[in-house]
């Protein structure tokens, strides 16, 4: 069983176990045995996002290489689509991400991407921590080496997502919010490179402000610039940019159902798409309004490294989660909001249509989480009593509806989802078997 890394990496609080600077160090002499063992290049490149926290453990890890004579080069800030591409396509053996994604500044976190520009699968993670585990019992003094940052690992990260653009951006008012993250930049410099007018919002990272009242979990703030200033449309990123929401002309926010909506269209014309992948947390908006067009949509469980599995597994070009997370297999090889981004732009100019007009179709039904405290996690379908009050859910709500249960990962909590086309139905049956599993379950 894995010790350090969770479903998207190592995460915690920066400073503390087990991102406390010898652990962190010890990172980077695991890792550097873990390059070896595989032969090839020995060299690994590692990017921050813009907490304060991101260069001193990024000089540990550095460290931690050299101690045990591997290389490494200094992508300096960028987001973790970009060091994962830059991983593929350059010259190394891995690459290491630090970054605590839509977390507040205090934490970080250390994300290992192989060469394949995937993160590392489950068995390679358990190897890596053997490694680990064997160095974090010596006594080594943990060693910072600074390094300068190659100034072409971004720019040639942005010429990749330019490359991809099928459409310029003339005649499009922007408004950015990075997030104060490691978007506040690239993004802004890549919509102008296409043409686009950029307004800028919370693109002034200061280490601490990263994801603070600002990104894609805080729309109000880009809601309100669009709405102020009249853009075309508004685009707010999380601290790694790994994910993007928009918010159309009108202030309507378009959320990510809606983006593999639009998205999926022009595929399913080329040929390209029968199905998308997504999670069992998209609305049933999204599955009717694909049906109409005769695409499937194919769910996983919650978790976007459950989505990008799916898609490896059904060769599908799209897929992503509500959040914001879309994944385009045939550019990169995780969810990339500034390409994300992209593609929503060019849709518009392809077309001549707003992002209201784009995404009119996926009409969202009514949706309801209640998280229920629990002693315990018996498997659900022990549960007599809940299992009574969701076989009646779906029985009343049938094809216009769905009921999601399942507990939390993380917390002892079960989650209960219902959704279905009206409100006080869907309230009903949702607090109906919450009550069911606190009787079954409760503290």
């Amino acid at each position: 069983m894995r010790q350090f890394f969770g479903t998207d990496g190592m995460r915690g609080l920066a400073g503390r176990f087990p991102l406390d600077p010898y652990t962190v160090f010890c990172v980077g002499q695991a890792l550097a045995i873990w390059v070896q063992e595989r032969g090839g290049s020995n060299e690994v490149v590692i990017g921050t996002d813009t907490r304060e926290s991101g260069a001193w453990m990024a000089e540990l890890v550095a460290g931690g290489l050299k101690s045990m004579r591997s290389t490494a080069r200094f992508a300096g800030l960028i987001p973790t689509p970009g060091l994962a591409h830059v991983a593929k396509t350059g010259p190394f053996a891995a690459g290491v991400m630090i970054s605590a994604s839509h977390n507040p500044y205090q934490d970080n976190g250390i994300k290992i991407i192989d060469h394949s520009g995937f993160k590392l699968p489950d068995a390679e993670e358990l190897i890596l921590e053997e490694h680990l585990g064997v160095y974090l019992n010596g006594v080594a003094t943990p060693v910072r080496l600074a390094l300068p940052v190659d100034e072409g690992i971004d720019r040639e990260y942005i010429e990749h997502l330019a490359s991809t653009a099928t459409h310029d951006l003339k005649g499009l008012t922007i408004v950015v919010d990075g997030a104060n993250g490691a978007a506040s930049h690239l993004g802004p410099a890549l919509f102008e490179k296409l043409g686009a007018k950029v307004i800028k919002i919370h693109c002034a990272p200061d280490g601490k402000n990263i994801n603070l009242n600002c990104g894609s979990l805080h729309l109000d703030e880009v809601r309100k610039a669009v709405l102020s200033t009249g853009a075309d449309v508004g685009v707010a990123f999380d601290g790694d940019a790994d994910r993007a929401l928009f918010v159309s002309h009108s202030g309507k926010i378009i959320d990510g159902d809606a983006v593999l909506y639009l998205s999926a269209l022009p595929l399913h014309k080329s040929g390209r798409l029968t199905e998308v992948i997504a999670t069992v947390m998209s609305n049933i908006g999204l599955e009717v309004a694909l049906k109409t067009h005769g695409i499937g949509l194919v769910r996983t469980p919650v978790g976007d490294k459950y989505v990008l599995q799916e898609m490896q597994k059904r060769n599908a070009p799209l897929g992503g989660e509500q959040s914001g997370h879309v994944i385009f297999s045939d550019y990169a090889t995780t969810g990339d909001g500034l390409l994300t981004a992209l593609r929503v732009f060019e849709a518009m100019r392809e077309t001549g249509q707003t992002l209201d007009e784009l995404t009119a179709a996926v009409k969202t039904f009514p949706q309801l989480l209640v998280n229920v405290k629990v002693a315990s996690k018996r498997p659900l379908e022990e549960l007599a009593g809940a299992n009574e009050k969701i076989r009646h859910a779906e029985t009343e709500l049938g094809d216009a509806g769905r009921v999601v249960v399942r507990f939390s990962g993380t917390e002892p909590l079960a989650r209960v989802m219902v959704e279905g086309p009206e409100l006080t139905r869907v309230e009903h049956h949702a607090h109906a078997i919450a009550a069911a599993i606190k009787a079954d379950l409760g503290e």
